[in-house]
């Protein structure tokens, strides 16, 4: 069975043009971002002249090398927490208080 190949981001403005922004995207992947940051729309370190010092793969490989991120630990609970059944707001202790009289009106016991 052939794949379906998946379908652009195509948008239309309100002048009613049609707007590919996959294709502005991969257009536009190396040129470099407007403002002091030194890179291109792509992620990768730029340097003098717009060359490309370091890609995006090997700053991101980098940032995860150096962050500590998230520990692969066995938590273990030690104290136990026993909670009483709730009943309508109230708990169970509490509601055996009331009761219920003919006409749906609770009175305390």
């Amino acid at each position: 069975m052939a794949m379906k190949q998946p379908s652009r981001k195509i948008y239309k403005t309100a002048n009613g043009k049609n707007v590919d922004l996959d294709l502005l995207i991969s257009r536009n992947e190396l040129t470099p971002a407007v403002g002091n940051a030194r890179v291109n729309a792509r992620g990768d370190e730029l340097g003098p002249g717009g060359k490309i010092i370091r890609k995006r793969e090997d700053v991101l490989k980098n940032y995860y090398d150096q962050s500590p991120g998230v520990r692969d630990e066995n938590v273990k609970r030690t104290d136990k927490v026993t909670l009483e059944p709730q009943v309508g707001g109230a708990t169970a202790a509490e509601a055996a208080e009331w009761e219920e009289d003919e006409h749906g009106n609770f009175n305390q016991k």
